[in-house]
């Protein structure tokens, strides 16, 4: 059975590789650290995770050797703090705060708040943390407020920056920062991981790492999402056309509908336009005609583009699905 996917304040073991630990331990016991690190790779490969495991450890949490270079104890009153989101010198800028209302970004004016945040000492513990996640969710004022702070940095300050796509970034930001990038996990260490976490098989945790890129923390989240299951609805209803069973289209139609109806549309979307485009390279090997390919080709970018377009433009997504089933018909 799979465990509740715990925010990354809440997850004291670490399941990346210890060489970016061991770095960063080695920096802060030298004192040499840098006042601001850059954390890059792909979403959900444990970025938080290390910035978190980092921040108790600046914030002056005992040691739990158990749980990895930077691990913390979890019962140590600092991780307790952070975990209550109560610790005064801890701050965090995220995209969406946790009373479930989605935001466009990170709002200029929480950004702003930096430097005054850094102008100050540490009000108990030997170290000021500020964690971005992720510094892409930033426009260009708010950019621009992290980077006064990049520019006048903090005595007893250490800024972490989490980033999917750091070439988005301002180049100023960019320069300023220590590079750490988490990479994806050696594949069955991150399998026997999922195994654990999700509560699946082998082969399911395989095919979950699969549509994930290899990132364990995403493959968890589509775990919980019911990945698996849209997974084989989508490879059902490919491997059935032109015909389809009635019942599982309208199985489909109606998990679309509600306030869950969006990420599932989404989710459903993108396993989809995957088989889409496992089944046009396997159709190439199979000697398929370039003018069909074409057709799978152009099918393949319009699943990818549909659920942003439907949400941007409030489509209704029972409508869109129809349409998509038709044309996928012509071309199957």
């Amino acid at each position: 059975m799979s465990e509740p996917i715990p925010h990354p304040r809440e997850t004291f073991d670490w399941a990346g590789d210890e060489a970016h630990e061991r770095g960063f331990l080695d920096a802060l016991d030298r004192g040499r650290l840098h006042h601001a690190w850059l954390i890059v790779g792909p979403p959900g490969v444990g970025k938080a995770t290390f910035a978190y495991r980092a921040a108790r450890r600046l914030l002056g949490a005992r040691a739990e050797p158990t749980l990895g270079p930077l691990g913390a104890a979890p019962g140590d009153p600092v991780s307790r703090q952070i975990l209550g989101r109560a610790h005064p010198d801890l701050l965090v800028l995220q995209r969406d705060p946790e009373d479930g209302k989605a935001r466009r970004g990170i709002p200029v004016d929480e950004a702003r708040t930096l430097p005054e945040f850094f102008s100050k000492s540490p009000a108990t513990a030997p170290y000021r943390v500020a964690i971005i996640d992720t510094a892409d969710d930033l426009n260009t004022h708010g950019a621009n407020a992290v980077l006064k702070t990049l520019e006048e940095p903090p005595e007893r300050g250490v800024l972490l920056l989490l980033s999917h796509a750091p070439g988005g970034l301002l180049p100023t930001i960019r320069s300023r920062c220590r590079r750490l990038r988490i990479d994806i996990p050696e594949a069955g260490r991150a399998a026997r991981w999922l195994e654990a976490r999700a509560g699946v098989g082998a082969q399911d945790a395989e095919d979950l790492l699969a549509m994930a890129r290899g990132a364990g923390g995403a493959a968890w989240r589509l775990a919980g999402e019911g990945a698996l299951d849209a997974d084989r609805q989508a490879r059902e209803l490919l491997s059935a056309l032109p015909k389809a069973d009635e019942s599982a289209l309208m199985a489909i139609t109606d998990s679309f509908r509600g306030p869950a109806g969006v990420a599932r549309f989404a989710l459903f979307f993108d396993r989809l336009a995957d088989q889409v485009h496992a089944m046009a390279v396997r159709r190439a090997a199979e000697g398929e005609t370039s003018v069909v390919l074409d057709r799978w080709a152009e099918m393949w970018s319009e699943l990818v583009a549909l659920p942003r377009e439907a949400e941007g433009i409030n489509l209704d997504r029972a409508e869109v699905f129809q349409t998509t089933l038709s044309r996928l018909r012509t071309i199957g």
